[in-house]
């Protein structure tokens, strides 16, 4: 049974600048949403590093959250968190793999997320992996993220494009070619 197997983590990256993650969580079952942010913070905290956290509605608004924040903040990390609990309908289904393609998106453009949002079967399999005493997948997410920042501060460059400044200091500026005016007639 998978519930027994042990599975290898590696240990806690180190840092030798500050690292800062926003946590993303969607509390539409607040109690699952408050024990995987509880182990989040915590892992967040062993590994030194600092965080913000903000709600939004539901796990369809994690990815767009992430994104905007991406675009307009200087978060190092993101860490996403939610829980899709399977209903009657396809809804379900819906939620779940819109919500991971999003993030599977962003994190193939380079940005930093632990994907913590839980899609189950039951509340019993959502408390369980959200239980910071058992599962912790709000730990594990943010532990996810802290690995991934480390990676791209490894192999990364030092600045980070946004809209059309270019990624490096330098300005390159068009060739405008002979000068053709009313004095060179």
């Amino acid at each position: 049974m998978a519930a027994n197997e042990q599975h290898y983590t590696p240990p806690l990256p180190s840092f030798d600048k500050p690292v800062k993650l926003l946590i993303v969580v969607a509390p539409y079952y607040k109690d699952i949403a408050d024990n995987l942010v509880a182990g989040a913070r915590a892992a967040i905290k062993e590994a030194g590093a600092t965080y913000d956290l903000v709600e939004v509605p539901g796990a369809l608004e994690i990815p767009t959250a992430i994104a905007i924040a991406d675009a307009t903040s200087n978060f190092d990390g993101f860490v996403a968190l939610g829980c899709v609990i399977r209903g009657e309908t396809t809804h379900y289904d819906t939620v779940c793999n819109d919500s991971s393609r999003a993030l599977s998106q962003m994190g193939l453009r380079g940005i930093c997320i632990g994907n913590g949002i839980l899609t189950v079967e039951n509340r019993k399999q959502a408390d369980v992996r959200a239980d910071p005493s058992d599962q912790n997948k709000g730990g594990g997410a943010a532990i996810v993220a802290l690995h991934l920042v480390a990676l791209s501060r490894k192999w990364g460059r030092k600045t980070k494009e946004i809209g059309f400044m270019p990624a490096s200091e330098e300005f390159l500026m068009a060739d405008s070619g002979p000068d053709i005016g009313p004095d060179t007639a």
